[in-house]
């Protein structure tokens, strides 16, 4: 689940290995350049973190984020 904190978003993914984590990310990539909306975010073989703020609101948790993080969530589950 996502938790908000720091004025952040935050969210830890985990995959069976490398390569459907990096599949997950570049699928993310896809939705999230569509909505000029880009995550910041960590990736260790099969781990993904993710922290979502909306920078031009001044670095804060705005709809923007929790509409990317409902597409998220989505290509999470029909990976």
């Amino acid at each position: 689940m996502w938790k908000e904190e720091n004025n952040k978003l935050n969210r830890n993914f985990e995959f069976a290995d490398f390569s459907e984590a990096f599949a997950f990310m570049t699928r993310v990539a896809l939705a999230a350049e569509k909505m000029d909306h880009h995550p910041l975010w960590t990736n260790v073989y099969n781990k993904v973190e993710i922290w979502l703020t909306t920078h031009d609101a001044g670095n804060i948790v705005t709809a923007k984020d929790q509409l990317l993080a409902t597409k998220i969530d989505a290509i999470f589950i029909n990976k």
